[in-house]
């Protein structure tokens, strides 16, 4: 199972929007049983907590320090279309898909 978690300063705000639209998007996918996700603020966010990692722009270099290759950045958290493309191609990358 892959473990995906959205992540913004807080963890209430716009990692929880986008890790409802990750779920939304894995349902649709039909990958419920092999793709989960999560939201958490930065703090929370550690390389062992999750596989995978999706953050907005504004949080880009701080999440890239700490979790290395393991974050795709958002240039926008609400664009639905560049969140599924980013979200395939990663579970394509890991044979998911």
């Amino acid at each position: 199972m892959i473990k995906i978690a959205a992540v913004c300063s807080t963890g209430v705000g716009s990692s929880m929007m986008v890790d409802m639209n990750i779920q939304t998007i894995i349902k649709k996918l039909g990958l419920s049983n092999k793709v989960t996700s999560t939201h958490m603020d930065m703090g929370s966010a550690s390389y062992e907590v999750a596989d995978h990692f999706f953050v907005g722009r504004d949080l880009e270099d701080a999440a890239s320090d700490r979790l290395g290759d393991k974050v795709t950045v958002l240039e926008s958290i609400i664009d639905q279309e560049e969140l599924t493309q980013k979200l395939k191609s990663y579970l394509h990358k890991q044979e998911i898909i």
